[in-house]
């Protein structure tokens, strides 16, 4: 172990030049972003309510201390933190944390499972490791799950409007809190009492216009409790954030083409006619069953194919292209979709309410009960569906396929069924070969290439938190100190989805003619809602808590007083995650869905021992039960030395755990995660003649809920110091090392499995359901559980050559571990400089030195520093430095806060995506390759970018506040992402500000 830390120590002396380089930015002159919020070393800069009582409960431990005491990294933002920079939700606030790692989930998610959630990850090891707590006790998580099986509790629930303080333990927990906190611990801590009135208005806008942001918040109380033994506040708050469209900010941003920077063009609605988009093109084929819209066939009737706009041409709103090759020759229009849909930030509104009674009952027992309500709708635009989709997981092959496509037919009539004999039969208006076929219409079909562009697509999800929580405590005897607390939480989730076309009334239309697609703005909306009706899921999660401990002190040593505290907790959690599509009727809807119940009994203890007046020592342990069969024991061990009153060491050793989710549990939970899967030079080779089949596509993975997977294990330690040369000034910095094994993996050997299915892409077959079969049985050669799912049929164009891979079958199991390691900075100075000045700073800053995963009998895959990893919420990455500095100036009534914002340099290469082989992530393993080939696009720049807040404090009643976000409005660095195209060539996890560019708010507060 000391050899691992002196290497660490050694690499923190090399490796300064990102934090110097902060410090310089942050040091000039510079304006303040509504969006972020810096982090404190320590809670120096406390609100004048919380000075009142220093000794407060501190994240991982039972005992009541000041936070200067603990031997734990601990990072605090208070309310008075939140205010200067004009954050306005929750969500913002704790994932500027810089322990804010890989698998982060941000408002800029619009696709996924989880769009319209947020949560963080504490130290790169997800949101499902990250604990976070109201008040000390557990909330119950999102019913959805990120990347379909990771839980977490979204931060968009949590009201801002009572918050005092946010304690972000960077430390293992499972010891005091259990499973789940093997990443750290949020802890929200709201406020105890309020008396008055108080409360605020602010409002803005980014520099375009858009993006407009609002809030209003009030808080009302009553009771002087330490007079009276009493108080009563109520509350609430209401934001409004505005959409932000990718069109808005123009290039690279707005589209896949980028042959304007050297770059590839993704783009195939500009000059591929079998590229679907809201302009229907056709090509005539045969149709086996004149009834089936699905049975039309996969070789064209014409070579070369012979495409028709349905639209006339002069009507195209965007232009229009040509194909003339000896595979396809037509003219259609033109059209750039990611620019004409795609959105950086969705609509969201959120509103809450809040109460708090707090009581004292006797001189020795003091009660509270506390209710919240937290609304959260989130409105998403997506692009708009093809006509023909594949089904997620679970449906048959013959009508999950994306080829043949869908045939309109030569006659339609009232009933739709045996048109071409039926009395009222007509020629298809929306069949351009309808006439020259009718006495053929097995010959005339029209296969349609279309997106819905007429209907909404997108998905609406309203969450609604409804949770109480209430306790009593107290003291008798010299020394017994004790406390009951219980919560109840539920989360109702309204989640409707649009433009998806439901695969029978799709049918029926056509064969009806009922739905216009020569021009489907006449489609009245009755025809809309009969072939895309809204779906619509509800779904709900909950979690109920009661924990009691029991402390005294035992024995005076020559450091103080030992402590003792023990205690119990009973958690009951229920889950169900309701499917979108649970009929299977809906090709290409998500079919995920969850469920689970169970009861979780713990026993916990904590032995603080002051051994010396120089060095104290804490012991901590805890033992879990669920009724599901698990049982884990977690210890940890914390020691604090400070030799001299300037510096003190502080180090913990701690064992933890991560019980499985209901999604990787439950064998009635299900769902197919798709990541973006890039063919390569050999597939296109042999599909030469349809770049729309060779284009990057999505491939799903198919999981179910395996009830003998076990939970995921770690074992970390921490080692760093504390100096405060001066009283003013205090410096951290700490090393910490986490180990997670048993890792609950969905198919270690994915990408192997996906390497081995395109392993036959150059070989010669029959047909391409010889080449399927062949590249099959390569798949289940890799292992136990791997198999094809979901084929796509042959490429019309190229019908011996192996088709895609559209969904693989992969199993839950507990394999491999990971290994991650980094250095946290912090540094907290308050600078009296005159009596009427003085200057604050805080630093928060955290290297990712390393996060290895070592894949069981596979090579060591390297994240820090890349895009990986890919299947954790959308390759959002791994930056190695990620930083924050906040500095204010306060002169009179005036307060000046400057705040700096870094985010290093990436590799856009990730060790777990399919084409890098054997870990690889040299720019040889990129996937996105420029115009030549080369890898000029394989380093995303680092990000710095510095805002301002201005406050003007007019009395002890009023107070204005200007912002300014990004203020040189810095630019986000490119990223071009062929695996998630609805994040157009940038990260929205760490570059977000940099996409939505220079915003503005104004506002003011009030008390009385």
């Amino acid at each position: 172990m000391q050899t691992t830390q002196a290497r660490a120590f050694a690499r923190l002396r090399s490796s300064a030049a990102p934090v110097a380089l902060l410090i310089a930015l942050s040091a000039g002159p510079a304006f303040a972003q509504t969006a972020t919020l810096p982090a404190q070393a320590a809670p120096t800069a406390a609100a004048a309510d919380e000075d009142k009582d220093k000794d407060i409960v501190v994240t991982g431990s039972i005992f009541r201390r000041s936070a200067a005491e603990t031997a734990l990294p601990i990072t605090v933002v208070t309310a008075q933190n939140i205010e200067r920079a004009g954050i306005t939700n929750i969500t913002d606030a704790v994932r500027s944390i810089s322990a804010d790692g890989a698998g982060s989930i941000g408002n800029g998610f619009t696709s996924g499972f989880s769009a319209g959630g947020a949560a963080i990850s504490l130290r790169n090891l997800g949101v499902s490791s990250t604990l976070v707590l109201i008040d000390g006790l557990r909330s119950t998580n999102f019913p959805l799950n990120d990347d379909g099986h990771n839980a977490y509790v979204d931060l968009n629930s949590i009201p801002l409007v009572n918050v005092q303080q946010v304690q972000v333990l960077k430390d293992g927990a499972s010891s005091t809190y259990g499973a789940d906190a093997i990443g750290g611990v949020v802890n929200i801590i709201t406020r105890k009492h309020v008396t008055g009135i108080e409360g605020g208005v602010q409002g803005g806008a980014t520099e375009k216009g858009d993006g407009q942001k609002y809030r209003a918040h009030l808080l009302a109380g009553y009771g002087d409790y330490d007079r009276q033994g009493f108080n009563v506040y109520v509350g609430g708050d209401y934001e409004f954030g505005g959409r932000i469209t990718a069109a808005s900010r123009g290039f690279p941003f707005n589209t896949l083409d980028l042959r304007r920077i050297n770059g590839q063009d993704n783009n195939r609605a500009d000059d591929t006619l079998t590229q679907a988009t809201p302009n229907a093109v056709v090509t005539r084929v045969t149709q086996t069953d004149l009834n089936n819209p699905l049975a039309g066939s996969v070789a064209n009737a014409t070579t070369p194919a012979l495409f028709t706009s349905l639209t006339p041409l002069a009507n195209c709103p965007f232009g229009t292209f040509s194909e003339n090759t000896s595979s396809r020759v037509g003219t259609a229009c033109a059209h750039d979709i990611t620019n004409e849909y795609a959105q950086i930030l969705p609509r969201q509104e959120r509103m809450d309410a809040v109460a708090r009674l707090s009581l004292r009952i006797s001189d020795n027992i003091e009660g509270y009960l506390a209710g919240s309500y937290a609304r959260d709708r989130v409105d998403i635009i997506n692009p708009p569906r093809a006509i023909r989709q594949t089904q997620a997981f679970g449906g048959q092959p013959s009508t999950a396929t994306s080829n043949p496509g869908i045939v309109l037919p030569v006659y339609i009539c009232s009933s739709g069924i045996n048109c071409s004999t039926a009395a009222d039969r007509q020629l298809n208006p929306n069949n351009p070969y309808a006439a020259a076929y009718a006495a053929n219409p097995a010959a005339g079909a029209a296969r349609i290439y279309y997106l819905f562009g007429d209907v909404d697509s997108g998905s609406k999800r309203i969450n609604e938190v409804y949770r109480v929580s209430g306790g009593l405590s107290g003291h008798f005897g010299d020394s017994w100190d004790w406390s009951v607390q219980a919560a109840y939480s539920q989360d109702n989730l309204r989640y409707t989805v649009y433009g998806w076309a439901n695969e029978a009334a799709l049918i029926k239309a056509i064969n009806t003619g009922s739905y216009n697609f020569v021009n489907p703005s006449l489609n009245s909306q009755a025809v809309r809602d009969a072939v895309l009706p809204p779906i619509t899921a509800l779904s709900k999660s909950s979690e109920a808590t009661v924990d009691a401990s029991l402390s005294r002190t035992l024995f005076t040593l020559p450091g103080g007083d030992s402590k003792l505290a023990v205690g119990g907790q009973f958690r009951r959690e229920t889950l169900t995650n309701n499917s979108l599509n649970p009929n299977l009727d809906v090709p290409g809807l998500s079919t995920a869905q969850a469920y689970g119940k169970r009861s979780v009994w713990a026993g916990f203890f904590e032995f603080d021992v002051p051994v010396l007046s120089v060095l104290n020592v804490n012991l901590s342990g805890r033992y879990d039960h669920y009724s599901t069969g698990i049982g884990r024991f977690s210890p940890k061990a914390t020691a604090k030395f400070q030799p001299i009153k300037e510096i003190a060491l502080r180090g913990s050793y701690s064992e933890g755990f991560r019980a499985p989710t209901f999604a990787e549990s439950d064998p009635r939970s299900s769902y197919s995660g798709f990541v973006g899967q890039t063919p390569d030079a050999g597939f296109k080779a042999a599909h030469p003649n349809n770049a729309a089949y060779t284009v990057a596509y999505s491939l799903g993975r198919g999981y179910v809920g395996n009830p003998n997977i076990q939970p995921e294990k770690s074992k970390s330690f921490t080692v760093g110091t504390v100096i405060e040369p001066v009283r003013w000034l205090t410096l951290t910095a700490d090393y910490f090392n986490v180990k997670k094994s048993n890792l609950i993996v969905t198919g270690p050997q994915t990408s192997d499995a996906i390497n081995a299915y395109y392993s036959v892409e150059s070989k010669t077959f029959a047909s391409a359901a010889a080449a399927a079969a062949a590249a099959c049985a390569a798949v289940a050669a890799v292992g136990t559980g791997y198999s094809c799912n979901v084929i796509d049929a042959a490429d019309p164009f190229s019908l011996n050559a192996l088709p895609r891979l559209l969904v693989l079958n992969a199993p839950y199991v507990n394999a491999s571990y990971e290994v991650i390691a980094g250095l946290q900075f912090g540094a907290s100075a308050r600078v009296p400089i005159t009596s009427g000045l003085h200057f604050e700073t805080r630093l928060d800053v955290q290297e990712t030195m390393k996060y290895d995963l070592h894949p069981a009998g596979g090579a060591v895959q390297h994240y820090a520093g890349t895009v990986g990893p890919e299947d954790l919420s959308s390759g959002g990455g791994t930056p190695r430095w990620r930083g924050n500095w906040q500095n204010t100036l306060i002169l009179g009534q005036v307060a000046l806060t400057t705040t700096t914002y870094y985010v290093g340099r990436m590799k856009a290469v990730a060790a777990d995506q399919s084409t890098s082989v054997n870990g690889d992530t040299s720019c040889a393993a990129v996937v996105y390759k420029d115009a030549s080939g080369g890898t000029s696009f394989c380093n995303i720049n680092s990000f710095i970018y510095t805002d301002v807040n201005v406050d003007f404090t007019v009395n002890d009643k009023f107070k204005f506040f200007f912002t300014v976000g990004n203020a040189f409005n810095a630019r986000a660095p490119i990223f071009a992402n062929n695996a998630y195209t609805t994040q157009p060539n940038y990260l929205t996890s760490w570059h977000n500000a940099g996409i939505v560019g220079r915003t503005f708010q104004a506002g003011a507060n009030f008390k009385f």
